[in-house]
């Protein structure tokens, strides 16, 4: 018998209904009640659309206001000092505070750090620990969405992270100690959470565990035996999901746990399906991830039931079958895209036609072939379809990929010999300030733009508003006192879209949302040919800019490894390819501007290290293709042209090498969350190129204050030369208030003064 069920669904909605409900609470424009509401509905709908999918079992738990791993820190009852919770059930402004700083209600403080889910774009909020950490039962969330859906006559899957995970995911603050001296308190608490499930008349309970897919040590490895050996609810079953990654030399340890069943990601991992049917097949239920959580390609139906099909002939037991992972990473709904064409769109299946073919494979297993012929031929004719199609392939573009050579990855001159001729013609003070690149995208711009596609002004009007929006950042920059100002970006939708829009090879959807941190959602563009640029795509707007202002301009250019990382990615060839093919559209932009007379060109690599693989024995390969493919699109430039890069939330520690090989003049980085310790890894590998910290953190709506920037500051000094150091916000502006916005700039410019008159002597020594 084949069974299926669902790892977790979106939880945004279709249209992004959960977004906005957030938001317009944190505004005030909605209470707590209608919030609440819109959340019951959105999981009511989520749970039938599931139901009608025909999946046996449904999620519950996997819905979110904000954040997974934070639902997890609040339902264990695990709340740093500074929000001042008293100790009861941790209500939703106290939730929110943690996301981002500010609620409602309570006294705005520093939001708790912000970073990647393992290899995903999604950001999950850092769970913070202490050495005498307590943690208790603090949250009925989960018990009360089980109920609704038990009422609603789902049959329920509560979903938890997993103890391990989830206190591997965790930092320490204050005193250094083990985190492991906390286990034993920790699975206490999730024996009640089990026992409370058990209760509650719940068969089966997921427990989310992917750092079995990592390198752990071996002290963590014997953790899992004793912490699942203590979770054993009789009358309870459990079943623990791994995913993102191959088991490996956890194997073992995973297939001899205590719990009823195991789920393995055969979509990242497809080799290790023969391991773990001998391993694992003869003492719990084997659920295997057969169907792409991460991606929006149709599945090779026949591949995956040849799979399917040696599976069932090595296991006695029921075989379950899912996606790889939850579905939080693709959209809900095909069905919506009416702008797609009809080829393009037949590739495709989002959440709900990933569902669909889970149906289509547990129905050809239960019944055979002939009931699910029809649907079967269908998808073999789509996928030669596909293969045949002359649209994905560009002969010029295969051409100028094989003429690549050392001579175009490299600067003419290494950075220290660079160093003075940027300097000269850039005549800076020390500590220079500047942004990161976006300013609020207003309600104007947003009009302006909407008016624009939907055909009610012609394009020179809409070019014409946004140069207004440009020429007032500029002026803005310009009294605030800002030193290397930016355009602004009010003419793009969003960073990697807007260049997709502009390149062969790319696809766009109306409602292709996925959440990539809290309220905040992105519309990935879809690559599905080769890529190329047939015209300049930022110079006029950036030279426009320039025009304004005597001040330096910076040019903002998306890098193409962040462009391949935050898109759907083609997978009929490697990623490195593609990444090769954005990296030489990419260079003949950085030429463009250039001769266009801008000098300072920042190429964002905001997700270099999300995509880093998970095993460290793979590292290498990944970094090697990376580096090559941003030192691809800026090392044509002359050695005066001063070349920045920003990345995002990110440990650097252990990928420090390959950051000074990309050999960008500036770094900016996201630093405020973390107190600036992420710049030890830059101390302590010498870092020789210019590094801009961020000083205050843009996902939180709080104001800095001097003391708060200065005091950063000073920490950075410690790691890097003052003559160094650059001064900028974490991340861009877009999704903030313009008032908030200029307040916060304001600070940061008379902090840089002050540090200027702090440092000045220092510098003059030497």
């Amino acid at each position: 018998m084949t069974i299926t069920h669902n790892l977790g669904f979106p939880r945004i909605g279709k249209e992004r209904q959960l977004k906005i409900a957030v938001e317009a609470y944190w505004q005030g424009k909605i209470n707590r009640q209608q919030l609440e509401q819109t959340g019951l509905e959105l999981r009511t709908q989520h749970w039938q659309m599931q139901k009608q999918s025909g999946l046996d079992y449904i999620p519950v738990g996997d819905f979110s206001w904000y954040d997974q791993v934070l639902d997890m820190s609040c339902l264990l009852g695990v709340v740093p000092e500074r929000f001042n919770w008293d100790g009861d059930t941790i209500d939703l402004d106290t939730y929110f505070r943690m996301a981002r700083g500010r609620a409602p209600k309570g006294e705005p403080t520093s939001a708790c750090e912000m970073t990647k889910w393992f290899d995903t774009n999604y950001h999950y909020i850092v769970p913070e620990i202490t050495q005498h950490q307590t943690f208790k039962l603090s949250s009925s969330k989960l018990f009360d969405e089980l109920t609704e859906a038990q009422i609603a006559g789902i049959k329920a899957k509560p979903v938890i992270l997993g103890p391990i995970t989830w206190l591997w995911l965790a930092k320490i603050k204050g005193q250094s100690f083990d985190k492991l001296d906390c286990l034993n308190d920790l699975v206490n608490v999730y024996g009640q959470i089990l026992q409370q499930l058990k209760t509650q008349g719940v068969e089966w309970v997921q427990i989310d565990e992917p750092a079995l897919v990592l390198d752990l040590p071996h002290a963590w490895q014997q953790a899992f035996e004793s912490a699942y050996y203590r979770l054993q609810i009789k009358g309870l079953k459990t079943m623990v999901a791994t995913y993102f990654g191959e088991l490996g030399e956890q194997l073992q340890l995973a297939a001899r746990l205590p719990v009823d069943g195991l789920h393995v990601d055969l979509v990242r991992a497809e080799h290790q399906l023969i391991n773990v049917l001998d391993q694992a097949s003869g003492y719990k239920v084997l659920s295997l991830g057969i169907i792409n959580g991460r991606n929006i390609w149709r599945s090779d139906l026949d591949h995956c039931l040849d799979l399917l099909k040696a599976a069932q002939l090595k296991t006695d037991q029921e075989l379950w079958l899912a996606p790889s992972c939850s579905l939080l990473h693709v959209p809900v709904d095909l069905d919506l895209e009416n702008t797609l064409d009809d080829e393009l769109k037949s590739w495709l299946a989002f959440a709900l036609q990933k569902l669909e073919e889970l149906d289509i494979l547990k129905n050809t297993l239960n019944k055979g072939t002939l009931s699910t012929s029809r649907q079967l031929e269908q998808s073999r004719k789509i996928l030669a379809n596909k293969k045949e199609s002359t649209r994905i392939h560009q002969e010029s573009v295969q051409k100028r990929l094989g003429s690549i050579n050392e001579s175009i990855l490299q600067r003419s001159l290494p950075y220290q010999d660079r160093r003075p001729l940027q300097r000269q013609w850039l005549n800076l003070p020390v500590f220079p300030t500047t942004t990161i690149g976006s300013f609020p995208q207003t309600e104007n711009i947003r009009q302006q733009r909407k008016k624009y596609k939907q055909g009610e002004i012609d394009k020179q009007s809409y070019q014409e508003a946004m140069k207004n929006e440009i020429a007032n950042t500029i002026r803005k920059q310009e009294a605030l006192g800002l030193d290397v100002l930016v355009h602004g970006e009010p003419e793009r939708n969003d960073m990697v879209e807007y260049f997709g829009e502009q390149l062969q090879g790319f696809a766009f959807t109306q409602y292709g949302w996925v959440q990539s941190y809290g309220s905040r959602c992105v519309k990935p563009p879809i690559i599905f040919g080769d890529i190329s640029r047939s015209k300049p795509m930022t110079v006029d707007w950036i030279t426009y800019a320039q025009s304004c202002t005597n001040k330096p301009v910076k040019a903002m250019l998306t890098g193409p490894v962040t462009i391949l990382n935050w898109s759907f990615v083609r997978n009929d060839q490697p990623r490195s390819t593609t990444a090769e093919q954005i990296a030489l559209a990419l260079r003949d932009e950085v030429q463009d501007l250039e001769k266009a007379g801008i000098k300072i060109i920042q190429i964002d690599e905001a997700a270099l290290r999300e995509r880093l693989p998970l095993r460290k024995k793979d590292w290498q390969t990944y970094l090697r293709w990376s580096v090559r493919a941003f030192r691809i699109t800026a090392s044509s430039v002359a050695d005066d042209t001063q070349i920045h890069t920003h990345m995002c939330y990110s440990e650097f520690n252990d990928i420090i090498h390959a950051i000074a090989d990309m050999d960008a003049d500036v770094i900016t980085i996201e630093t405020s969350r973390s107190d600036m310790k992420l710049l030890n890894a830059f101390e302590n590998f010498d870092y020789p190129n210019e590094i801009g910290p961020g000083v205050y953190d843009i996902h939180s709506p709080n104001i800095p204050d001097s003391a708060g920037v200065i005091d950063l500051m000073t920490k950075a000094v410690k790691c890097i030369p003052a003559d160094r150091l650059w001064i900028n916000p974490d991340c861009g502006l877009k999704t903030r208030q313009w008032p908030e916005v200029e307040l916060a700039l304001e600070c940061m410019v008379d902090s840089a003064r002050t540090l200027r008159k702090q440092y000045a002597a220092d510098i003059i020594n030497g």
